[in-house]
């Protein structure tokens, strides 16, 4: 990962010093963004607790603009884990705008299966300090890809649309080969492709109303999985999303109304896998490889409070769900809900009081789950 990164800083410290040198006007326009966050976490899983300070996340977002047309845009990601610096590429890529209504790109990219991981990830968008059950590690919602899109927006009689189309290399069949534990999940950072078929994914939002308030979301994703030349060859994935949106201010509430939902569905087709048998040999088992989750998330702000301290105030709830196959190892059911009181700061920043609290049976260490979490992040937008 090292060796992606450092080259992409030093080529856009040198364009800095390029168009800082340049004498004649340009288009060319260079901008660092991002966001960070830090803060303190205390859990407590099946009655062991720990408490920790962390050192936080820094995410610093580069947009480099060659015309007006034509951009490139990436985000890196530095935290401090385990007494190392880790660091990630989160996405990379070119656009062109061939017209008002239609744009493409291609590399890595944020993929709009649905709407929480390209809009609402980032710390400071995000308004509570973790991510709903079924996104993130382990989880069945695709964040990112590499390959091409095709994307969007045009009206319809006072009503709006935006769209996108895309191929990637697709999410990766975990075999079980390698890790028996985990044998028919699937793997989204897919930087080479494992197999000579390409996903075909997008997604449709419908805005019916003139002031934007509500729009309701269809994704789908659809591909082959498994390596080739092996007995997975022709394993297919198929995973859809439906999302819904609703932002508007309230006057008889005093403040702001922030409504968000999505459902997603993972459909891998039947095959064959095997565990240990624990004499040397193996056992071949096979089950019904289809995982779904759900969240809901509401969030009120009184801006129209005449107290300086209370209109800047925000609270949100958010119930989650994940479930997966019954009979694969990594079997679990899962439910989790958080609360928050969050106070902003700025626009872009912002104090967050979280409690959380999962339960359910499964996952890789089986039995019961019970963690309760208690989070403060003061997360920031650059």
């Amino acid at each position: 990962m090292k060796r992606i990164i450092l080259p992409l800083i030093a080529i856009f410290f040198v364009g800095i010093v390029y168009a800082q040198q340049e004498d004649k006007p340009s288009k060319t326009q260079f901008m660092i963004r991002g966001y960070g966050s830090a803060g303190f976490q205390s859990l407590n899983d099946e009655g062991e607790k720990e408490s920790s300070f962390n050192s936080g996340t820094f995410a610093p977002i580069i947009l480099f603009k060659f015309s007006d047309k034509f951009m490139f845009e990436t985000e890196l990601e530095f935290a401090y884990e385990n007494g190392e610096l880790e660091t990630a590429l989160e996405y990379a890529n070119v656009m062109y705008s061939l017209n008002d209504y239609m744009t493409i790109r291609a590399g890595k990219f944020l993929l709009p299966f649905g709407t929480f991981m390209e809009r609402l990830h980032p710390s400071w968008i995000n308004k509570l300090s973790s991510v709903p059950l079924g996104f993130g590690h382990d989880g069945i919602v695709p964040s990112s890809g590499v390959g091409v899109e095709l994307r969007g927006a045009f009206d319809v009689y006072g009503s709006k649309f935006n769209y996108a189309l895309y191929s990637t290399n697709g999410p990766k069949l975990n075999d079980g080969s390698m890790e028996p534990d985990e044998a028919g999940i699937l793997h989204f950072d897919n930087y080479e492709d494992n197999n000579k078929n390409k996903s075909l994914g997008g997604r449709l939002g419908y805005l019916p109303f003139t002031d934007s308030s509500v729009e309701l979301g269809f994704s789908f994703l659809n591909s082959k999985v498994g390596n080739s030349d092996s007995d997975y060859e022709n394993v297919g994935a198929k995973l859809i999303a439906y999302d819904f949106t609703f932002i508007k201010k309230i006057n008889p509430l005093g403040g702001i109304i922030d409504i968000r939902a999505q459902y997603n569905q993972s459909i891998v087709d039947d095959a064959n896998y095997y565990e240990p048998d624990g004499l040397g040999g193996s056992e071949e088992y096979t089950f019904n490889n289809k995982s779904d989750s759900f969240y809901a998330q509401l969030s009120y702000k009184p801006t129209t409070s005449s107290s300086n301290f209370i209109k800047n105030l925000e609270f949100v709830g958010r119930y989650s769900e994940l479930n997966t196959p019954e009979g694969a190892e990594w079997e679990t059911n899962q439910n989790q809900t958080a609360f928050g009181i969050n106070y902003w700061l700025s626009w872009r920043s912002a104090i967050k009081v979280n409690y959380q609290i999962t339960d359910g049976t499964g996952g890789h260490g089986g039995g019961l789950i019970d963690k309760k979490q208690f989070t403060i992040q003061w997360a920031f937008g650059i």
